[in-house]
C-alpha cells in the first residue's frame, strides 16, 4: 500500500475543530464534512488540493474532541494519508477506525516543505520526499492493519468478514 501526492504543511496542535468546524457537525455525511475540511486551518485547503494529496503537521496532530469526524473529513477530502510529528491518541485510534492511513514520523516535518511530492510506503514506513530525494521512517503499518484500511475502516472490514461467513 502506497501513497504519493503533493504535501499540505500544518504547525503544531491542530484540533479536531480546525480539522472540521464544530458548526458543520449538524451532519455526518463524508462528502458534506469533506467540503469544509481544515477550513478554519487553512480556508482554501480543499479548493487548492487534490486527490490523494498528503498532510504533514507537528505535533498532536487531531488534539481536542473525540468525535470521529476528523478523519472522515480529511478521508472523504480526498487525502491520501496523514503525516504528523506526534498524534493525539484519540484521533490516532478514530483514523484507522475509520480507514485513513496515519504515520508518526518526528523528523520528517523538518525535511519535508509544502509543496514537495512525497512517496509513502505504508508497509516498509519508508518515507521518500520525492522532490528533495530525502528519505525517513515512520513504523510500518501491520498488514491487518492495511487490510482493515483498505476495506474502508473498521466497520466496513468487520461487514467484510461477516459476509465472508
Amino acid at each position: 500500500m502506497k501513497f504519493r501526492g503533493r504535501v499540505w504543511k500544518f504547525g503544531p496542535d491542530i484540533d479536531t475543530d480546525r480539522i472540521i468546524p464544530a458548526r458543520y457537525l449538524n451532519t455526518s455525511d463524508p462528502a458534506e464534512l469533506a467540503k469544509h475540511c481544515m477550513e478554519d486551518a487553512d480556508p482554501e485547503f480543499v479548493a487548492k488540493m487534490r486527490p490523494g494529496d498528503i498532510i504533514l503537521a507537528d505535533k498532536n496532530f487531531g488534539c481536542g474532541s473525540s468525535r470521529e469526524h476528523a478523519p472522515i473529513a480529511i478521508k472523504a477530502a480526498g487525502v491520501s494519508c496523514v503525516i504528523a510529528r506526534s498524534f493525539a491518541r484519540i484521533f490516532y485510534r478514530n483514523a484507522f477506525n475509520m480507514g485513513l492511513p496515519i504515520f508518526e514520523c518526528p523528523e520528517a516535518f523538518d525535511g519535508i516543505e509544502e509543496g514537495d511530492e512525497v512517496e509513502v510506503d505504508a508497509g516498509t514506513g519508508r518515507i521518500r520526499n520525492l522532490t528533495r530525494g530525502t528519505e525517513f521512517r515512520a513504523a510500518p503499518i501491520p498488514p491487518f492493519m492495511q487490510e482493515l484500511i483498505a476495506d474502508g475502516g473498521l466497520m466496513a472490514h468487520i461487514a467484510k468478514r461477516a459476509a465472508k461467513g
